[in-house]
């Protein structure tokens, strides 16, 4: 530290610079080992720097206890301080959990209207809360793949979710039409949309048509549509691509019963992936999660002693935004970018 007249210390580098850098790391040394090297960067990680986009599908695909993923869901959205505008999570419960992203997002939009409000006093506590969240960004991005959403909370739900532009959905074989009908009749600037399924997903099931339809009729902006494994024929799919004319991109591995040359030569200008592709599903990927390696690691962080007593950081483990008696494992060497969780073709 005896350089600092020459070179600034890592720990004066600004909130935001840090932020950035520490968005890079895994979920484990974030909240793990980041805050640990010192307090100024305990502050950051505790702050919303580092929560603008909340990415934690890996870490949640290995829990098995719900109460910890809604924990962790919940403590960093209060770190975000409403600035998120990304939240990607795997097997949300079907719960409250789901109208709280939803509160969050709608209460970043009117935080930010009372904040640029000139009727506001200059000098009012008020206003000054208001301007430290001027710049927030309303959730834009959200990934719920695998939830236990249904139907009733997504119609409830969705409202609060305007100003979204991107949903992955897949895999949720608690929602159908309904679910869809009410995404995109509130959000009205969606252009990306992956509702793939595994082929477990739809056992038993005639047909997905209904939800296709709801998909044509709801959805009129998409540009990029993933329906890989949907049990859908080529007039369904004919009519997703009539009623959404500036779609570019198109998803259909596994849909088996749809004719892609026919679409190719109706829409020269939609480029079509499957339905005919080898995925993976050989690769078992749930024999290779459940491999004993040697480098599997098991973190269970219970509580943090390094901020328990005498420390002069105020609250970064306090109230809701704490780790305390939240349950934080990492597993490695079964996970990779290839099997991102999912058992089917990652899209291009």
């Amino acid at each position: 530290m005896g350089e600092c007249s020459e070179h600034r210390c890592w720990d004066e580098l600004l909130p935001d610079a840090l932020g950035l850098i520490f968005r890079k790391l895994c979920l484990k040394d974030v909240l793990t080992v980041v805050p640990r090297v010192c307090k100024s960067w305990g502050r950051v990680v505790a702050g919303p720097y580092c929560w603008q986009e909340i990415d934690i599908q890996e870490w949640s695909q290995q829990q098995s206890k719900p109460d910890q993923l809604k924990r962790m869901v919940r403590m960093l959205i209060a770190r975000s301080g409403g600035s998120f505008h990304r939240i990607s999570v795997s097997g949300l419960p079907g719960d409250s959990l789901f109208t709280f992203i939803g509160d969050q997002a709608k209460i970043n939009i009117l935080i930010r209207l009372l904040g640029e409000s000139p009727g506001l006093k200059q000098g009012s506590d008020y206003r000054k809360y208001c301007i430290c969240f001027a710049r927030a960004r309303s959730l834009k991005t959200l990934e719920l793949p695998r939830s236990e959403i249904n139907d009733s909370l997504v119609e409830n739900v969705a409202p609060r979710l305007s100003n979204v532009t991107f949903l992955d959905i897949s895999s949720c074989t608690k929602i159908g039409p309904r679910a869809l009908e009410a995404f995109g009749r509130n959000c009205k600037s969606l252009v990306g949309l992956r509702r793939v399924m595994h082929p477990t997903d739809v056992v038993g099931r005639a047909s997905q048509h209904d939800e296709a339809r709801a998909i044509a009729c709801n959805m009129p902006k998409l540009r990029h549509l993933e329906i890989g494994y949907m049990l859908i024929a080529t007039k369904a799919v004919v009519e997703i691509a009539s009623q959404c004319h500036d779609l570019k991109f198109l998803d259909l591995r596994g849909c088996w019963n749809v004719d892609d040359k026919y679409l190719q030569e109706r829409y020269p200008g939609l480029k079509v992936v499957g339905p005919y592709v080898d995925d993976c599903y050989e690769n078992s990927f749930w024999e290779e999660c459940s491999d004993d390696s040697d480098d599997s690691i098991y973190w269970e962080l219970m509580d943090d002693d390094y901020y328990a007593a005498g420390s002069d950081d105020e609250g970064i483990w306090d109230d809701d935004q704490g780790l305390e008696g939240l349950e934080v494992r990492f597993y490695g060497g079964g996970f990779n970018e290839s099997h991102a969780g999912f058992d089917w073709p990652p899209s291009p």
